[in-house]
């Protein structure tokens, strides 16, 4: 059975129209931030099992980025945003 990414552009469409780009839950570091600041973002990342929100590249259909919300052990998807309505509610949230 194929798996099902549900793209907020395109609908539904087979996982392997996507990349999966990396950990969404994360925040960069200001420009003025310290070279370690930046090493430890850049480079040092957890594993997690379980529940993350991750970045993913629709790279066979609309391309856009967008955030999906997935179970790392079980592969099931609770919710797909696209990154910049992500990014916007963070900014809200941080007001």
């Amino acid at each position: 059975m194929a798996s099902l990414i549900t793209c907020p552009h395109c609908g539904t469409r087979p996982k392997e129209e996507f990349a999966i780009k990396g950990d969404a839950s994360r925040t960069r570091p200001s420009p003025a931030a310290s070279a370690e600041e930046w090493q430890k973002f850049v480079y040092i990342r957890d594993n997690p099992k379980g529940r993350n929100i991750e970045y993913w590249h629709h790279v066979l259909g609309c391309r856009r980025w967008l955030v999906v919300d997935r179970d790392t052990l079980t592969h099931e998807v609770f919710a797909v945003t696209d990154a910049a309505e992500h990014a916007l509610g963070r900014a809200e949230g941080a007001r």
